[in-house]
């Protein structure tokens, strides 16, 4: 069941992102990988602007999925699955259910380069590489140069 995560859900998010994220150990560079993955800190500031969504499991949250609108654009944010509930579509459920809420003409996601199951799975539903990912990373995120060195951005269109 999919469901819009509320600020109560903040350990169990936390929880999620930092779990999910060791499958980014040894894919990027390890200066891009710091432990926590995401501090409590940066969550809380994360919740001030994105809405979360979330699989629900047996009671629990399992996968999540964020959006971000800024300006003409949407950004997904935050997409982690647990491992042990990775590979039963929850993803792709989260994604379809997260495009029908989408008021801009076009979502925007980013990953890192080296993460080559996050682009797979992207482009399986239709997202396409953006040769323009510098400008797009320095326009629509907060990141460091370093990060937007080794990342990626995919887009699609939305109807």
């Amino acid at each position: 069941m999919i469901r819009q995560c509320q600020p109560q859900d903040i350990e169990r998010l936390y929880f999620i992102i930092n779990e999910a994220a060791r499958a980014y150990e040894g894919a990027i560079p390890n200066d891009c990988y710091p432990q926590p993955y995401m501090p409590m800190s940066e969550l809380e500031q994360e919740l001030k602007r994105v809405t979360f969504f979330g699989w629900e499991a047996d009671g629990e949250l399992v996968g999540i999925m964020g959006l971000e609108p800024i300006k003409d654009t949407t950004l997904i944010r935050h997409a982690y699955v647990l491992t042990e509930w990775q590979r039963q579509g929850i993803s792709s459920k989260l994604l379809e259910y997260t495009k029908t809420l989408v008021n801009t003409p076009r979502l925007l996601v980013g990953t890192w380069a080296d993460a080559t199951w996050a682009i797979d799975f992207y482009e399986k539903h239709g997202f396409e590489l953006q040769p323009d990912k510098d400008e797009l990373l320095k326009t629509y995120w907060d990141i460091p140069q370093r990060q937007i060195d080794t990342s990626v951005v995919l887009g699609i269109e939305v109807d």
